[in-house]
């Protein structure tokens, strides 16, 4: 997927301002098992996936809770970082080898205050992924992890294939025995 596609699949822009925007991009390559963001850290880049897998886990005690999963055409972003500049509070770690397009923050903050478009199309990303946050959280409180796992499978089969069953029950909020029990059970 392009830098173009990406851009224009969160907000179109006119000609212009798209090409005003992806000068600020660079292409980066990064290999499986990198960190990308760690906590406690204000992250200074926007990463978009270009190709490759990428999982967010926050540390809690003994163990690691993954709480999402970014592929091909996602953003890789810390939120709390892009807004308020502020530490992260995730770790994003490479499941596979990547390819990004980079973009620095302060970069896209200066081109937010010369371009109206470029703002909007930073309104719109910020926007898309307050909803994916807000998705996932009703899953989390509503559904049962069975009813997790089936969106998983019909939203995200690829996932399945791509990802350990370690982070996959991590993900679902569930132990690897408990998700190997609601596997059986869907068969």
């Amino acid at each position: 997927m392009s830098i173009g596609e990406l851009i224009n699949n969160i907000y179109p822009l006119a000609e212009t301002s798209k090409l005003m925007l992806e000068n600020y991009v660079t292409e980066v390559q990064l290999s499986k098992g990198h960190i990308l963001f760690r906590a406690d850290r204000i992250e200074t880049s926007i990463y978009f996936i270009k190709k490759g897998l990428v999982r967010a886990y926050a540390e809690s005690e003994d163990r690691e809770i993954t709480f999402w999963f970014g592929k091909e055409g996602d953003t890789a972003i810390s939120m709390k970082s892009y807004v308020e500049n502020q530490k992260s509070y995730e770790n994003i770690e490479l499941l596979e080898d990547c390819e990004f397009y980079e973009i620095k923050s302060r970069d896209l903050q200066g081109l937010f205050s010369s371009d109206i478009e470029i703002a909007n199309w930073g309104r719109r990303l910020a926007e898309g992924e307050l909803i994916k946050t807000e998705e996932r959280l009703i899953s989390q409180l509503f559904q049962t992890a069975s009813q997790r796992y089936e969106g998983l499978l019909n939203e995200h089969p690829d996932l399945l294939q791509r990802v350990s069953l370690g982070y996959i029950a991590s993900y679902l909020g569930v132990t690897q025995a408990s998700l190997s029990r609601i596997r059986s059970g869907l068969k």
